[in-house]
């Protein structure tokens, strides 16, 4: 049976910081992408144009490009994916891909690594992020070495799996740092625990 799909669109500007780069995560990450702007205006607008009808003395804020974000999350929250017109992000719950408080992968997961190996493939991406994320619970130095070794393990796969030297992987460990839910519930560090794989569209 298809796991059901729940499909979102939401306007946001697109945003993306380009960490240092390296084959395993930072012993001192910085902030993750989605902070950085990447569009820039279409068109040049004259403000003196008098059909804009400006009331005297104004003037234009400077323009800016609102990416369209779509998102694509599986019913049961295991897998989400985030479109924009700049990158592709796929966010894996680590229950998906390991053991409780375990950075070995398991049998599921390569065949989810896969699949989004041949996204990466399909959109000639030569620049990959694979960030790992935990939850809140227990200490922030064990939280911050399982979610670089989740991310490490993670990275070894797809770099099996897509076997090319022109890709460039940064790989980090953000432990419980930015996370998506409260972590006042279970569902919600759920949530938190995850690795992230995002790359540019092709």
């Amino acid at each position: 049976m298809t796991p059901t799909r729940l499909t979102l669109t939401l306007t946001a500007t697109t945003l993306i910081l380009l960490t240092a780069t390296g084959a395993h995560a930072d012993d001192n990450p910085s902030v993750p992408p989605g902070t950085e702007p990447t569009a820039v205006a279409p068109v040049e607008v004259d403000g003196n144009d008098p059909d804009l009808k400006l009331p005297e003395g104004a003037t234009l804020a400077e323009p800016k490009v609102l990416d369209i974000k779509q998102v694509v999350e599986e019913e049961s929250g295991d897998e989400r994916r985030e479109d924009t017109n700049a990158d592709v992000k796929f966010a894996l719950q680590a229950e998906v891909l390991f053991g409780k408080d375990s950075a070995r992968l398991g049998p599921e997961a390569k065949a989810r690594i896969a699949a989004i190996a041949e996204e990466i493939r399909a959109q000639n991406a030569t620049k990959v992020r694979v960030f790992g994320f935990t939850d809140d619970l227990g200490s922030s130095a064990h939280g911050d070495i399982l979610s670089k070794q989740r991310a490490n393990a993670v990275h070894a796969i797809l770099g099996d799996t897509l076997n090319d030297p022109d890709i460039t992987f940064e790989v980090r460990g953000y432990g419980e740092q930015y996370p998506i839910a409260s972590n006042a519930t279970e569902a919600s560090r759920k949530k938190n625990r995850r690795v992230e794989i995002s790359f540019p569209r092709g």
